[in-house]
């Protein structure tokens, strides 16, 4: 099957806690404009309606992106510099104070109908923002950013995105950093009525038959496409091919729209049916976006039981009312021989232990990555940061098995000290020397502190195998959501020049509750003669780079 395709995140659907929930923002409505502001900038600005608790209210978004100003067919569509600001009204900012909250952080969700000849397919250009104070009156501006999907097409014909539906997930803390009851807000917002036919983001011409210029961005109701693009919001699942290859479609990546008009077809082209917007994995190795970015997970002397994964996610830093993101970061496994354990209360359980290890450039560690954060609620500072492996990691599985379903549970245990390699504070650099680190690992409730003492992180997977479907949840193999908590211990060895910085990290940092959501990507099974499909590289690397997830 031909025509778009979207490339997307691996199809798990994002999961969000109290902590993040999915709720649209209100805002001033204002008429709709969007402008090229150069050959490859978009800039619109439309009016949508908010549903809250206190009531439907107006709302103003902005979205932002750079795009090619013209694609050949298969060239893909690589959005850029995506952001989205809602600007909330006073009305809005009186809920917000009303349930105490100091500060808020925001994710965004806004659903994009990418269409072509007639044919769509829906995308979620997804961002997130940093934490901010709550004014005390008047507008309140939320700015996320984020990865968007790439888009491929291997038809001829303009490629247009429209803007639908938007989802503002808002996490609110009060001025002493907990949680404000409810912890979370969640509405849905729609363009308004006075945006119709003024919600095309852009248009890019694809193919030598299409006229050629920049991208045009339609400001008026006559650029609305003659097809009526949906716009209710998905997440598209994720498939793996190249722009020419036949691809099977998703659950959101169907054809949808109008059908063919009766001429005669070209018997060497497909048929209209086959044509229309696709979604493919980014991920996929040898599509036409290829791979997502990852660090090499190359396992040097496989046996027959080596794994090999990517991890990702994120790790909320309660005291600074903030969320770190974990680096996608190779891990290794070698996993332990299955035991058949039969309960004295009937049960069926399947027992695994397995062992593993994080790998960066031949080092026990993730790869560096950099957090920004308000220390104090006031002074931006920038840390450059790294997990390391101070131990063992143990992976137990337990499956219970019970026909039709299997219900497993996953505890991942790894030692991790934080090393800190560079901060600055408000673009000033703070030298922190070459040992700051935490005294001790971090530090996980264990429900088993017999068996596995001292400090280390503990991660919970659940999940489930009905026969003859895929799993849901966490499966060591096929990877999934893993959550947990961490205390962060104090620091030690900061500062040079007889500076000492151990006290200021630890007081900015150091302290209890800071939820983990790690995500972990189908693994590949490097030892086998010939893996799964799918699942490993030529070089026999994990295929999947997973996308992170609050």
């Amino acid at each position: 099957m031909r025509g778009l395709r979207a490339a997307q995140r691996p199809s798990r659907a994002p999961a969000r806690g109290a902590a993040i929930a999915a709720l649209v923002a209100l805002a001033p409505l204002l008429p709709a404009a969007a402008v090229a502001l150069d050959p490859h900038t978009v800039d619109a600005e439309l009016p949508y309606l908010c549903a809250l608790p206190s009531g439907e209210q107006p709302a103003k978004v902005r979205i932002r992106a750079t795009l090619p100003d013209r694609v050949a067919v298969g060239e893909a569509v690589r959005p850029t510099g995506a952001g989205t600001t809602v600007e909330l009204p006073a009305a809005a900012v009186a809920d917000l104070t009303a349930l105490k909250a100091a500060t808020v952080g925001a994710e965004t969700l806004l659903s994009v109908a990418a269409g072509q000849n007639g044919r769509t397919t829906e995308v979620t250009w997804a961002g997130t923002a940093q934490p901010v104070g709550v004014p005390a009156e008047g507008p309140l501006a939320l700015t996320t950013t984020g990865d968007v999907p790439t888009l491929t097409t291997d038809s001829a014909g303009d490629l247009t995105l429209t803007a639908g539906k938007l989802a503002l997930g808002l996490a609110l803390s009060t001025a002493d950093g907990a949680a404000t009851t409810p912890a979370s807000l969640s509405v849905t917002c729609v363009p308004a009525k006075e945006a119709e036919g003024r919600t095309v983001l852009a248009t890019v011409p694809v193919g030598a038959g299409t006229p050629t210029g920049s991208p045009s961005s339609p400001a008026g109701p006559s650029a609305s496409p003659s097809s009526g693009l949906p716009s209710a919001p998905s997440v598209p699942s994720a498939s793996s091919g190249s722009s020419g290859s036949p691809l099977p479609s998703s659950p959101t990546g169907r054809p949808s729209g109008g059908g063919t008009s009766g001429a005669p077809q070209d018997p060497e082209s497909p048929p209209e049916a086959a044509k229309g917007p696709r979604a493919v994995a980014e991920n996929a190795t040898g599509g036409p976006a290829g791979r997502r970015k990852a660090p090499p997970c190359v396992t040097e002397k496989p046996t027959s039981t080596s794994l090999s994964a990517y991890i990702t996610g994120y790790s909320n830093v309660r005291k600074l009312n903030g969320a770190s993101l974990i680096p996608v970061s190779c891990v290794q496994i070698e996993q332990g021989d299955p035991v058949i354990d039969f309960r004295p209360d009937g049960t069926i359980h399947l027992l695994q232990k397995s062992v593993g290890s994080l790998l960066y450039q031949g080092r026990k560690q993730s790869p560096p990555f950099t957090s920004t954060f308000l220390t104090f609620g006031f002074a931006p500072t920038t840390a450059t940061l790294v997990l390391e492996q101070a131990g063992p990691m143990t992976v137990e599985s337990d499956v219970l098995l019970v026909f039709p379903d299997n219900i497993a549970e996953t505890y991942i245990r790894v030692p991790l000290v934080l090393r800190v390699l560079d901060v600055k504070v408000n673009g000033t650099r703070l030298d922190v020397g070459p040992n700051c680190r935490t005294v001790t690992p971090l530090a996980s409730p264990e429900p088993n502190p017999a068996k596995y003492p001292g400090d280390h992180l503990v991660l919970l997977g659940k999940g489930q195998l009905l026969n003859g479907t895929d799993a849901t949840g966490y499966v060591l193999t096929s990877g999934g959501p893993l959550t947990g908590e961490v205390t962060v211990p104090a620091f030690k060895g900061c500062g040079a020049g007889g500076e000492n910085l151990d006290r200021l990290l630890t007081a900015s940092i150091s302290g209890p509750g800071n939820h983990i959501k790690q995500i972990q990507g189908q693994t590949c099974a490097v030892g086998v003669e010939v893996p799964t499909e799918g699942q490993c590289t030529k070089d026999r690397q994990p295929y999947v780079v997973p996308k992170p997830e609050r």
